[in-house]
């Protein structure tokens, strides 16, 4: 009977320890497929497209011959160069692993990444590079000033050598640049394009031209077999991870639409937000306001043709020129906005300075009335040239148009869509002031102002500056010698600046892996479901 006692109760507790045994595990299931249930829920979906609304349909996705920034925004995806910049504006290896410079600065030789294809599959070797810097040397206008008759060869299949007629502190720096990048291109596709440009898109980029449906949108996919680089993002430089399949650009020249676009959820990146949605956008819970100290307005007089060639013209304009006016009128928000003399970033420690400041928004018309009549003015008629494409040019047209009446000057006003516009600056038979939004830029001698080929200044003291600031043996003497020149540009009115812009983009919040930097970076970008 002890056995059997002992027997029963050691069957009821082994039957007991089995049940809690069996509860327990039974438990742990449960748990477990909560925690499955609970990490299914939180994994995130993405989208497959972003949309993005520009201003203006690209006249080209050629960078080196444009200086769109609607079309070098776009082409950035596309299209890759040896060395870019990163967040803080230092020449960064992209399609180069290296670069050795020679003692004497007149050599500069780089060995190339390996493996890299193009979007057609052909790797890219030192016969592509050579094809597209030599190309970029003789088209880019920024290159043809500054590295004029440098020459790139092949070494071997991957290293290539540059040679420069003169050392300059500046080399890396221009090859780096956004403005009028240096794209790499296959051999066979520089060698086919015709004079007007490359028309057939290919790169190595992250994402490749998949359609161009004229004056609607431009669609890119990503490339699969794209090789990034091993390095974390900063500025244009850095890992490319493509996440997002499809990327959309449009064209939505009309505002109205591109900020009912935006509420809606239609695009989810927009640039040039005018002014006047601000407060309405940043109260939107759906968006995101993000802005950059961008660039300088700032007016181009026709000094090569027309009755701009009169240096006391010239004069009497700028002397006119109200520009907290022409500021308000063109953004609206002062806290958007500033005024200085400066070409480039005010903060710049070793550009930023205000020589000129006695020609700068003086807002004088009883000086520019006396040059008037010194220059022996008889109302002959002088024409702006504009675009409605980029609402702050064409309301600082407007302005200077009303400013310049007042002073007794025939004024019109030709606008023209922002590829025709561009197109017409070229004949400067056809305008005698304009007005650009000019990005800033990281050397004096990458700026529109001081370039012959954008407004057409031809001037001997220009030139001879600009080879000075680039030999200068220090950053103080070059700084030295910048000062000097922006002083002259004032003097000789053939460019004022008319004041200094933020850039604002709106954002939707649910975008991940967005940056802004010069210009929206979308190839980490991802939207949320």
């Amino acid at each position: 009977m002890k056995f059997k006692k002992i027997n029963v109760l050691a069957s009821v507790l082994l039957l007991t320890i089995l049940l809690v045994a069996c509860g327990k595990e039974s438990a742990n299931v449960k748990d477990k497929e909560t925690e499955t249930g609970t990490e299914t829920s939180s994994v995130q979906e993405y989208k497959n497209e972003l949309n993005l609304a520009l201003t203006a349909q690209p006249p080209t996705l050629d960078s080196a011959i444009t200086v769109s920034q609607a079309a070098l925004d776009t082409a950035g995806n596309i299209f890759e160069q040896l060395y870019t910049l990163n967040a803080d504006y230092e020449p960064t290896p992209m399609l180069a692993e290296s670069v050795v410079v020679s003692e004497d600065g007149l050599t500069y030789t780089f060995v190339l990444r390996q493996g890299v294809k193009f979007h057609n599959g052909k790797e890219m070797t030192s016969e592509d590079v050579v094809a597209s810097m030599n190309r970029w040397v003789v088209t880019s206008s920024r290159a043809k000033l500054l590295l004029a008759n440098a020459k790139y060869e092949a070494v071997d299949t991957y290293t290539v050598k540059l040679t420069v007629e003169k050392p300059s502190s500046d080399v890396l720096t221009i090859m780096s640049a956004q403005a009028q990048f240096p794209a790499i291109m296959p051999k066979e596709i520089v060698e086919s394009a015709p004079a007007e440009g490359v028309t057939e898109y290919i790169g190595t980029g992250p994402y490749k031209l998949q359609e161009w449906k004229q004056d609607q949108y431009i669609h890119l996919v990503k490339y699969e077999d794209y090789q990034s680089v091993d390095a974390e993002p900063s500025g244009f430089a850095g890992k490319k991870d493509a996440p997002t399949e499809n990327i959309y650009y449009y064209f939505v020249t009309d505002q109205s639409t591109r900020i009912a676009g935006l509420k809606t959820g239609k695009y989810d990146v927009a640039d040039s937000i005018p002014i006047e949605n601000y407060d309405e956008l940043a109260a939107d819970k759906n968006l995101e306001l993000q802005s950059i100290a961008d660039g300088a307005l700032t007016a181009f007089l026709n000094t090569s043709e027309g009755l701009l060639a009169d240096d006391k013209i010239r004069q009497a304009i700028i002397a006119a020129l109200n520009d907290d006016e022409i500021m308000l009128a063109s953004f609206a928000n002062p806290e958007l906005y500033s005024l200085a003399p400066g070409y480039l970033n005010a903060k710049s420690a070793q550009w930023g300075n205000d020589a000129g400041k006695e020609y700068y928004n003086q807002a004088n018309p009883e000086k520019a009335k006396q040059l008037l009549a010194e220059a022996g003015y008889n109302g002959e008629e002088i024409t702006l040239l504009t675009t409605k494409d980029y609402a702050e040019m064409y309301a600082a047209t407007l302005v200077i148009q009303e400013q310049l009446r007042q002073i007794g000057m025939n004024v019109k006003v030709d606008t023209y869509e922002f590829a025709t516009f561009l197109e017409t600056k070229g004949d400067r038979s056809k305008w005698d002031l304009f007005v650009a939004s000019t990005g800033y830029q990281v050397t004096p001698p990458q700026l529109l102002a001081v370039n012959p080929d954008w407004a057409g200044l031809d001037n001997e003291t220009v030139k001879s500056s600009l080879v000075a600031i680039r030999e200068a043996a220090t950053p103080e003497e070059a700084k030295s010698e910048w000062e000097k020149l922006q002083g002259f540009l004032y003097e000789f009115g053939s460019s004022s600046v008319i004041g200094h812009y933020n850039s604002v983009v709106a954002i939707t919040k649910s975008i991940e892996g967005f940056k802004l930097f010069e210009a929206p970076i979308v190839w980490n970008a991802k939207i949320a479901k």
